[in-house]
């Protein structure tokens, strides 16, 4: 059985790169500046053959309950509450704080096993700061560096002291060998369309401008207050991900931090959770753009939903805060002409009014990134494909280019995620792009995949007469 910890301290102790270290990646933004974690943010560490569940938290401070600061807390507490055990970290270079004591006399509380860490003991002066930890109570600190990976071998034994041998290492389940049938290659059958696979995991990626209420949409889908929220824009920094199951399909969710206009970007801070919230999109497979629909289609949600379509991600629109709208029948009617007009790089996409706050609509809104996923999943067989490719071209034939006609010969598709398709065809570059965009826009209606990115590629057939220099060579007559 596994186990799981949580990393809590005051703000700047150095909780955030602690984590980064555990988990050997940079998932968590990490800055000089006081309190830049605010949710918390779980993740699979492993440190010297020890592996368990890690939360990085936000720094405690005293602070009013409904203030951005309480609510802060609130969450922190939540994670000591799940998890097995603590990790207190203390600044060693600085010394302790009333807020460290406050935080010790809570943990004590708590009844739970507590590792005390003294982090930045690799600093000149340090030694005062180590020390005065033991006045806490909560037994011998751990002096580390979690910024160079110094002491890591001693916190692997005192976590292990903490939880106990059996549960740091349980026995390994013996694994039975099982015989696995290999796909059929699509380049064998024609007519072969694999079937969408509805039992893998769905990462979907929810972003949008700032206070478009992203955090309360998927604490609406969780049931639980599990992100930071409220009146405050701005309050999600880091990508947080959380796993949920709907209908039996188990989904991973990124919550992201809103992204401004790049010229009002200005701030090292906001710089870093924006270059976060890009690599979340790119992560995921589908991405829910939310708009607000009292001030739908700002010129920034056009240029995400650009952005996440250049991407190759499936796209989902969410018009948000649905429980504001007076007259929704009317705003509907004029968003849907909206979306068609301003939105042609994506046409057909899938939009739904929701209301984050009261849960309407959200069944529709995940049923919606469903069709979207398995729309931007499917292969289309080459026969299909073929047989379509004659009947478009005869019905509009490629134009003619300096007299001559080009040719379109064969079609097949060479990916999905997003689908991509190759044509080989004669004189590629003379083909102009209008005459793509129908093509485009042709398999979208034929074959019903609205509103996911589609690629078309050309691919020319070498010219076996062309000779290395440029010119043509005579053909050799047959011996």
């Amino acid at each position: 059985m596994s186990f799981t910890v949580a990393i809590v301290g005051r703000p700047n102790v150095g909780k955030s790169t602690l984590f980064n270290r555990l988990v050997g990646k940079k998932l968590a933004l990490v800055d000089d500046t006081p309190g830049v974690t605010r949710d918390r943010r779980p993740g699979d560490a492993r440190l010297m053959g020890l592996t368990f569940t890690i939360i990085d938290t936000a720094g405690l401070e005293k602070a009013d309950a409904e203030s951005l600061q309480g609510r802060m807390r609130v969450q922190t507490e939540a994670a000591i509450d799940e998890a097995d055990i603590s990790l207190f970290l203390v600044d060693a270079k600085f010394g302790l704080t009333p807020v460290d004591k406050e935080l010790a006399e809570m943990l004590r509380r708590r009844g739970k096993p507590v590792v005390l860490v003294a982090n930045k003991s690799e600093a000149k002066g340090s030694d005062g700061g180590f020390y005065d930890a033991y006045t806490l109570g909560l037994g011998e600190p751990v002096p580390i560096s979690a910024e160079h990976g110094q002491g890591m071998l001693d916190l692997r034994d005192a976590i292990v002291e903490a939880v106990g041998e059996d549960r740091a290492y349980p026995p390994k389940e013996d694994i039975a060998e099982t015989n696995v049938n290999l796909p059929r290659e699509m380049e064998e059958d024609e007519d072969y369309e694999p079937e969408y696979d509805d039992t893998k995991p769905l990462r979907v990626a929810i972003i949008g401008r700032p206070n478009a209420g992203k955090s309360t949409l998927i604490n609406r889908f969780l049931g639980e207050d599990r992100l930071l929220t409220g009146p405050e824009a701005g309050i999600t920094r880091d990508s947080i991900s959380v796993e949920w199951d709907w209908h039996g399909r188990t989904i991973k969710m990124f919550d992201t931090a809103g992204m401004r206009r790049k010229a009002r970007v200005t701030e090292k801070l906001e710089k870093l959770s924006v270059a976060d919230s890009l690599r979340s999109i790119r992560f995921a497979e589908t991405v829910v753009i939310v708009f607000d629909a009292t001030i739908p289609f700002e010129k920034q949600d056009l240029q995400l939903v650009d952005l996440v379509v250049r991407e190759g991600r499936a796209a989902v629109l969410a018009f948000n805060k649905w429980d504001l709208i007076d007259e929704p029948q009317a705003l509907l009617a004029d968003l849907r002409e909206k979306t068609e007009r301003l939105l042609p790089q994506a046409r057909g996409i899938r939009a739904v009014p929701i209301s984050g706050q009261t849960g309407r609509g959200l069944d529709k809104l995940m049923q919606s990134i469903i069709d979207t996923d398995m729309t931007w999943n499917r292969r289309i067989s080459t026969a299909k494909l073929n047989r379509w490719l004659d009947s478009i071209t005869t019905q509009h034939p490629p134009p003619a280019v300096s007299g001559r006609r080009l040719k379109l010969k064969y079609m097949t598709q060479v990916k999905a995620r997003p689908p991509a398709f190759m044509i080989s065809c004669t004189r590629a570059d003379a083909l102009p792009e209008s005459y793509t965009r129908y093509l485009v826009n042709s398999l979208r209606t034929d074959f019903n995949m609205p509103g996911v990115p589609i690629r078309i590629m050309y691919r020319e057939k070498d010219n076996p007469y062309e000779s290395k220099s440029g010119g043509r060579r005579k053909p050799q007559p047959a011996k």
